[in-house]
């Protein structure tokens, strides 16, 4: 599931290419005990080795350059605990523990030397501190425009629960000889203080610490290129004791080899924070053989935290099995928990409402390749997982191919839409992912009983489409089809073998004015805030179901308008102009599904209508992105939801090779037809569900497809249950392609009878006595119902008319059209075959067809 990606590895960007090099001592090789010692802002890593003559020296391995360059040399052994680069490389910060030798090894004693060293070249050396405690150094990484800096800033944090930070003045002498200007008097400021927890993150320059005065507070100190910090965040938390904790825990500040891991039995913590506004505190206790895992993950931006409690395979105790921590990995969007040999839980940070956003593997689906159970693994700054015994260090990603394996039908329901949300929103799948995602989609084309695969499909791939363009749409837009679910499937609100106990968080405070943060601070503020106001205000996310009472109302107002009178609401026209306009810049030309080729008004005005309510929705609760913003956002969305449907057609278009020839009505359909028939009809209803349009074009298609694919009796069944739409272009083809044979005109006449009212001139294309009786019926009650009726007796002067008398009930009305006509305009004006003569000549014959005369 997680894919692990070397970066470093001392045995071959080290050992191999430089400190093999050094020559060997009676047999001896010359190069021990390579090891870690910290990683810097610039991904630059420092490490150190025992050389074969007695000495210790310490280099640094570029990334980017994949160089080696030897930093210093001690003349003699030394236990190096803590080490730091200057970011100009002409200073270096070292913390030795001091030593004895037992049994032919050094070991550390409680005394710390720290020392300041000028390397540019080898200079002078000062001393920091000499304590009785551990001491962690580290530079400041600021970014600055200027290319050279003369000033440096190290941190010293010692075991005794402080911070000092110490700004270094540098000089240049003799043109490239860069020293200390003045060593004996270096400013110093105090941080922090009283805290028995700190973590170092290099890649944003923040230190959070723990502070248990009262009760546990998670406090923040930013630094800036300027030389100065601020407290910017404090958090109480509601957290176990940790007086079981016998020292300062370090996290981030490089890996101590010569530490003697004590108090493995206290709680182990860590803060992970995203750009875009995230904060997650994890943090767990030991698991212990026979016992179940427990570990707690704070979502500040989300005011909660959740406790979760992993049941673990119960088996026979190992030797001296250890306590071991799970390893919490931060991947952005998940806070991965792993614990080897057991499980693998990815927690979605942004989403985490309900478990079934979230991936629980256990057993051989949960197991790291290269993370073994004796692996002694720590998370260092940049998203990285350095293995201390090995020496290498990797950065993570999760393996699409083994998401996609989760689809597999033997996989519970809430896993598979855990990993289809994974693929769609998190890893951003790429063609040939988004290929094997769809052929899933076809494959599975029942919807299951937890989720709409094809809702889930468009709802998750708009919301990742509209995030990128705007984070602050994370709380209104939907991401997937179960939150409009009102009752929840049970198998969507848990994990068989995980236990979540859930718990709201108190407010964090974040110091200084909205106007004045910036950066992180200021995004994560906006979060806190619209955090706030969407727990007051409800129903803050569009739910799709808005759009349905006001579409029902706009659908009969529509229908009850004539053909050619019709009106549309202005604004509404407008923003279909807006969407279809935007989507017609897409490649029209590559395109092999027959969309966006006709006039579809049904589907227009959906499209102006779905705009103008997520429009609305977006004003009222996200007014501080600006009106033109939030227009430019409502119609991107609708475009790329009708581009998105327009997507998937043409892939399954391809995928089963089908032509121009689908559209001729006079062939029966293949089973490749019949699986995009199938497929077009479960979109169909995926989206009349959530009440979204569909490209102008799309239900012709269909019908087509229908007609081809289906029994006639069942297509005419679609058709009044209203699963298939009656469009002009679709009549019109059905009228002119088919000949009147016996089954096609009872096949017409049926389409006929069922023709809406502003469709009564398609009828007319079918040159046959059945559609003109019906254009003869729709002229007279047209004529009639248009205009009052003359309660003045109509005498029938047989001398003035042309009407044979032998029909009086047809000669008096034609004697009413003809007087009506002379009245008013003729509804038919543009058809010049329809007229009182008209009339008459078509009843006649059809008496004489009822009649049983044969019409001549």
């Amino acid at each position: 599931m997680l894919r692990l990606n070397p970066t470093f590895d001392t045995q071959k960007d080290v050992v191999s290419s430089v400190l093999a090099k050094e020559e060997t001592v009676r047999g001896n090789i010359g190069v021990l005990e390579p090891r870690i010692l910290n990683v810097e802002r610039d991904g630059g890593v420092l490490y150190s080795w025992r050389g074969a003559s007695g000495t210790t020296r310490i280099g640094k391995y570029d990334p980017h350059k994949t160089e080696n360059k030897l930093l210093y040399t001690f003349d003699k052994q030394v236990c190096v605990s803590s080490c730091s680069l200057n970011k100009e490389e002409t200073l270096l910060a070292v913390s030795l523990s001091q030593t004895t030798q037992e049994g032919g090894r050094l070991k550390p004693v409680s005394k710390c030397l720290t020392l300041l060293i000028e390397i540019h070249p080898i200079n002078n050396t000062k001393v920091l501190k000499a304590v009785d405690c551990r001491v962690k150094v580290q530079f400041l990484y600021p970014k600055t425009c200027r290319t050279t800096v003369m000033e440096s800033h190290i941190l010293l944090v010692a075991e005794d629960g402080y911070v000092d930070q110490y700004h270094i003045t540098l000089t240049r002498q003799e043109g490239y000889r860069v020293v200390m200007l003045n060593p004996e008097r270096l400013g110093r400021d105090r941080v922090a203080e009283e805290f028995n927890w700190v973590q170092w993150d290099s890649d944003t320059q923040r230190l959070f610490y723990l502070t248990s005065r009262e009760k546990h507070t998670l406090k923040c100190v930013q630094f800036y290129p300027e030389r100065n910090f601020e407290t910017v965040f404090e958090l109480p938390l509601e957290m176990p004791s940790l007086s079981s904790v016998a020292s300062v825990r370090f996290v981030n500040f490089g890996y101590d080899h010569y530490e003697e891991l004590n108090g493995e039995d206290g709680l182990r913590l860590e803060v992970f924070t995203d750009a875009v506004g995230t904060m997650c505190v994890c943090y767990s206790h030991p698991v212990r053989w026979n016992k179940d895992a427990t570990y707690t993950i704070a979502f500040v931006h989300r005011g909660c935290s959740k406790t979760f409690t992993a049941s673990l395979e119960k088996g026979s105790a190992p030797a001296n099995e250890p306590r071991v921590h799970p390893i919490f990995i931060h991947l952005g969007y998940y806070i991965a928990v792993y614990l080897a040999g057991h499980f693998l839980h990815l927690i979605n940070c942004r989403h985490q409402d309900l478990l079934c956003y979230s991936l629980f593997l256990s057993g051989a689906d949960g197991d790291i390749e290269a993370l073994g159970s004796g692996c002694e693994v720590i998370s260092v700054s940049g998203r990285r997982l350095l293995d201390v015994r090995s020496g290498r260090m990797y950065t993570m990603e999760l393996n699409h191919d083994f998401v996609l394996e989760l689809l597999s039908s033997d996989r519970p329901e809430a896993q598979r839409l855990a990993a289809l949300h994974c693929l769609l929103v998190y890893l951003q799948p790429n063609p040939v992912i988004e290929l094997k995602i769809i052929n899933w989609i076809t494959e599975n084309v029942m919807s299951f009983d937890a989720f709409d695969q094809i809702q889930e499909f468009i709802l998750a791939s708009l919301y990742r489409m509209s995030y990128q363009q705007c984070v602050s749409l994370d709380k209104v837009l939907p991401y997937s089809c179960v939150i409009e679910k009102k009752e929840l499937p049970v198998a969507l609100t848990a994990i068989p073998e995980v236990k979540c106990t859930p718990e709201l968080l108190c407010q964090p405070l974040i110091k200084g004015k909205a106007k004045s943060l910036h950066g992180y601070w200021e995004e994560l503020h906006h979060v806190l805030d619209r955090m706030r106001y969407f727990e007051a205000v409800p129903g803050p996310r569009f739910r799709t179901a808005l759009i349905k009472e006001d579409w029902t109302k706009y659908q009969a107002a529509m229908n009850q308008e004539k053909k050619k009178s019709l009106r549309y609401n202005r604004n509404i026209e407008e923003n279909t102009k807006k969407v279809l306009s935007m989507v017609d810049t897409w490649r029209l030309d590559r395109r092999v599904v027959p969309l966006f080729q006709e006039e579809d008004q049904q589907q227009r005005a959906q499209v102006g209508l779905m705009v103008d309510k997520l429009r609305e929705h977006l004003n009222r609760h996200l007014p501080r992105l600006g009106k033109k913003k939030i227009d430019l956002l409502v119609v991107n969305y609708a475009a790329k939801l009708l581009e998105l449907v327009w997507h998937l057609l043409e892939l399954m278009w391809q995928k089963l090779e089908l032509g121009p020839w689908v559209l001729c009505l006079k062939q029966q359909g293949s089973s490749e037809e019949w699986a995009m028939f199938h497929m077009m009809f479960r979109i169909l209803e995926a989206t009349k569900g959530l009440c979204f349009p569909l490209p102008p074009g799309y239900s012709t298609l269909l019908s087509v497809l229908g007609v081809r694919c289906l029994p006639r009796h069942t297509f005419l069944q679609y058709v009044d249950h209203g699963l298939l739409q009656l469009t002009e272009p679709f009549v019109s083809r059905l009228m002119t392609d088919l000949d009147n044979s016996d089954a096609n005109e009872q096949l017409k006449f049926s389409i006929l009878k069922r023709l809406p009212e502003c469709m009564e001139k398609v009828r007319q294309q079918w040159d046959h006595p059945i559609t003109s009786a019906c254009i003869s019926r729709e002229y007279v009650r047209t004529l009639l119902e248009k205009y009052p009726e003359n309660r003045d007796s109509i005498s029938l002067d047989h001398g003035k008319t042309c009407f044979h008398p032998e029909f009086l009930p047809l000669n008096y009305l034609a004697k009413i059209l003809a007087d009506r006509e002379e009245q008013a305009l003729n509804p038919f004006e543009e058809e010049e075959n329809v007229d009182a003569r008209f009339v008459e000549e078509t009843a006649l014959k059809q008496t004489l067809i009822k009649l049983g005369f044969e019409v001549k």
